[in-house]
């Protein structure tokens, strides 16, 4: 659908500057972009922190970073729920949500707001979980879950607020045709991004799972091919960039590797104890999965099937997916072998807590390997299972395909 804006001649001066700097996007939404960058530094941050570290406060650096994340999206959101409501024109009012017979929204910013009160709600909680039950053994702790249950629904929100402002199509008049393309192109890249950032929280959510001690077990297959299909179809459908999921996955994979890269630049040294492994720099989180193969082969096939039926293109993306994803069983093997221990790959990196000297560190443990007549069991599970995640994809991305509030 599109829609054509008419500019009033007094407003031709901040029509300009608009099309040089913002390109007739609303600054929120370059905020909540930004607070999603945040969102992910500053978890990725936090968890590398624990690994060398140890305790952390609840205003420590990672933190911060997190929270800042949660304010500049909760109030960039806010503010622009009260100008709409209460300064907004009536095709702004007629292009949100309305809700409490008061307020005007978009239902990106909706997201955000809620998912802001809920990020800064678990910082309390989660300083007085430590305080009574020390540290952390397992990544989603009550007050983590309710951290991630809010840090998803930003970074969320800003996929559906950059997806409403794609989806119109909005044609301004006496805009450059080159103007047009190029605020086009923007929010196609802003959606990819944001859509990056939320395959990086959702990895890391299930990453005990996904480690490479992980790639020769079959339930890193099963997991991976209920997870990301979903996710990458709905984007690859929703977004009118050709290459969306190769997209989204190499922002993906940028971000984790860049924090792999940059984070043990920087010195730390362990604060709690037992210390069985020495270290003097920080210590990196995972290496990225190569979740780029799958997302070029998603791109491909639904390009070129994009008129079959939709189980069928299930069918076909949901075996491609599951086939392609196979590159991590040898892809384990060289993250284990010493062509990996260098700052690049970073699997040189160790809990300050573990024996450097373990046995598994650079091996696969005989719990961790599944023989193979059960790896090609647990394939034979883990393909219909892509199937049913592909679908569901193409459902959800039709959906957001037609979101314009």
């Amino acid at each position: 659908m599109e829609n054509t804006i008419l500019l009033e001649k007094p407003l031709q001066k901040e029509q300009t500057k608009s099309i040089s700097l913002l390109l007739g996007i609303p600054f929120y939404i370059y905020a909540v972009v930004f607070s999603s960058v945040c969102i992910i530094v500053g978890l990725i941050w936090d968890i590398s922190w624990h690994m060398s570290i140890g305790r952390d406060g609840l205003l420590s650096p990672p933190h911060l970073a997190i929270y800042l994340g949660a304010v500049v999206s909760g109030v960039f959101s806010g503010f622009q729920v009260l100008k709409i409501s209460f300064a907004g024109s009536l095709a702004e009012k007629s292009q949100s949500v309305h809700f409490w017979k008061i307020f005007y929204s978009s239902l990106g910013g909706l997201f955000c707001i809620w998912g802001a009160i809920a990020m800064l709600t678990s910082a309390p909680f989660d300083d007085w979980w430590h305080n009574t039950y020390g540290l952390d053994v397992v990544i989603l702790s009550p007050p983590h879950s309710i951290l991630a249950l809010g840090m998803i629904m930003v970074q969320f929100g800003a996929m559906i607020g950059v997806l409403a402002l794609q989806n119109r199509e909005e044609k301004f008049i006496g805009w450059a045709k080159a103007a047009i393309e190029k605020r086009n192109f923007r929010l196609r890249m802003l959606f990819v991004i944001a859509s990056g950032l939320v395959l990086v929280t959702i990895y890391t959510i299930f990453s005990e799972f996904f480690g490479r001690n992980d790639m020769h077990k079959i339930s890193f297959y099963q997991i991976a091919s209920l997870i990301f299909p979903v996710f990458l179809i709905a984007v690859a459908r929703s977004s009118k960039l050709k290459w969306a999921a190769t997209t989204t996955a190499i922002v993906y994979m940028f971000v984790m590797a860049s924090m792999v890269w940059i984070l043990p630049l920087f010195p730390a040294q362990p604060l709690l104890g037992p210390v069985l492994n020495h270290i003097t720099h920080y210590q990196a989180f995972d290496f990225p999965m190569l979740l780029v193969c799958p997302a070029v082969a998603i791109d491909w096939l639904m390009d070129r099937y994009k008129n079959k039926n939709q189980w069928l293109l299930s069918l076909i993306i949901g075996v491609a997916f599951v086939f392609t994803l196979l590159i991590h069983y040898p892809f384990g093997d060289f993250l284990m072998s010493e062509y990996a221990r260098n700052w690049f790959f970073g699997t040189e990196s160790w809990y300050f807590g573990s024996d450097p000297d373990w046995e598994g560190r650079y091996k696969f443990m005989p719990w961790q390997e599944t023989g193979l007549v059960d790896f090609m069991i647990g394939l034979g599970i883990a393909l219909p299972i892509a199937v049913l995640s592909t679908r569901l994809g193409l459902v959800w991305g039709k959906w957001m395909s037609q979101v314009q509030r």
